[in-house]
């Protein structure tokens, strides 16, 4: 173990908001270890693109992270809150006199449907983005020749995740299936959700709108209609359907890693670490979240890159307040709107309140695709900024934060 005068802070996660977190510690004189699974920064509201070949997903931590903040590839198994020790998967353990818990979400968990843990790609997470990529680059040399028709990727998940996902594969000239449990991009507005279930359709994309997928076979799905009542007869069995499906892609909302539940700490029903209004763990003032894996008391914010990057720096402003002696400011997050790309020549863009819930004004096509990819290279652009300038970042502490949750929506961006 080093020993130090300085204080040790230990991040655990270096996604949006414990790479925005890293970076602003360094404003102060204290001693910053970066704890994260995989040697490069994952830009992760572009891994559509990098699954099919349009785009890249994956930086170099020296082109994000400061030069102070010591990058250590590995992951937390537990959290010895007693002993002040963040223990890592590797064995070795690390001292710390400020944790913050910033680990991100992972893809959602497929065990309510049957074999789609065998057959089916979860969305979510670099890994699981590697596979999904090299299958259908194998897909495409093995089925050279085949009619598109005949083979079909069913896209699970109507939220603004699936729909890029889907216009991306559709775009490629891909034969798409989009099968969404309720409406089609429950967190737009009317307006918006036409206008991206227009460019869906002209892409060829075949939407089923609640629709809940139940089984995955390695060439098939078991799709049921919700809107019909069980039990009912021969208008129940109706509503069960096997569609062909040579790939099948999960991206019907997100979890959170386990490893708050596993040291004791108080987690949601998610298994988020349940925080103050300040974004302090409820169980020791040591311990900070940030991200996707905290529920702030009062708060529920949705997952995205938006709020990481305001839960990120903010979580540093605590702990930096702290090691000062000052109170620190309560959490504010401040939504501006939702986007989703739809391929690379169409978006749409919603506006939304403060709080998340959208308005009437929406951009869609051609503009809105621009504007969406503006905001791709903004989120890398603000964590240069702060790992040039250390706390130079804005945030809106002490502004009231959203009430709705719109977490389910497996909305990011």
């Amino acid at each position: 173990m080093t020993t130090t005068s300085r204080p040790r802070i230990v991040v655990l996660g270096g996604g949006y908001a414990g790479t925005m977190a890293a970076n602003r510690l360094c404003s102060a004189d204290v001693d910053v270890t970066l704890v994260n699974a995989r040697p490069h920064f994952v830009h992760r509201i572009r891994l559509h693109q990098w699954i099919n070949g349009t785009g890249t997903a994956a930086e170099e931590f020296d082109t994000v992270l400061g030069s102070r903040v010591r990058l250590v590839v590995d992951t937390a198994a537990r959290i010895d809150v007693a002993a002040g020790t963040v223990e890592l998967a590797s064995g070795d353990t690390l001292d710390y006199d400020h944790l913050i818990y910033a680990v991100g979400s992972t893809g959602t968990s497929v065990d309510a449907i049957r074999g789609a843990s065998d057959h089916a790609f979860v969305l979510g997470e670099w890994e699981e983005a590697q596979r999904l990529r090299a299958h259908l680059a194998d897909s495409d040399r093995a089925e050279a020749g085949c009619d598109a028709s005949e083979v079909v990727t069913t896209v699970v998940g109507g939220g603004l995740t699936g729909i890029e996902m889907a216009a991306e594969l559709a775009e490629a000239g891909r034969t798409v299936r989009l099968v969404s449990s309720g409406v089609l991009a429950p967190s737009f507005g009317p307006r918006a959700r036409r206008s991206a279930r227009r460019r869906l359709q002209q892409l060829g994309v075949e939407i089923l709108e609640e629709r809940r997928v139940t089984a995955v076979e390695a060439n098939t799905v078991t799709v049921v209609d919700t809107r019909v009542e069980p039990g009912i007869g021969a208008a129940g069995q109706a509503a069960e359907a096997t569609l062909p499906s040579a790939t099948t892609v999960i991206a019907a909302g997100f979890g959170v890693p386990g490893v708050a539940a596993a040291s004791g700490l108080t987690t949601d029903g998610l298994g988020r670490i349940v925080t103050d209004d300040t974004l302090t763990s409820v169980d020791d003032p040591r311990i900070v979240g940030a991200g996707d894996a905290v529920a702030p008391s009062g708060m529920t914010i949705r997952m995205s890159c938006q709020a990481a990057n305001q839960t990120g720096p903010h979580a540093a402003d605590v702990v930096l307040a702290r090691l000062v002696g000052r109170q620190p400011g309560t959490l504010g997050v401040v939504f501006v709107g939702q986007c989703t790309s739809l391929g690379r020549h169409g978006a749409v863009i919603q506006a939304t309140r403060r709080d998340d819930t959208p308005v009437g004004v929406i951009i869609p096509g051609r503009a809105a695709a621009g504007i969406k990819e503006l905001v791709c290279r903004s989120v890398l652009w603000g964590l240069r900024w702060e790992a040039r300038r250390p706390g130079s970042f804005p945030t809106f502490s002490g502004r009231p934060g959203p009430v709705v949750d719109r977490s389910a929506d497996q909305v990011r961006a």
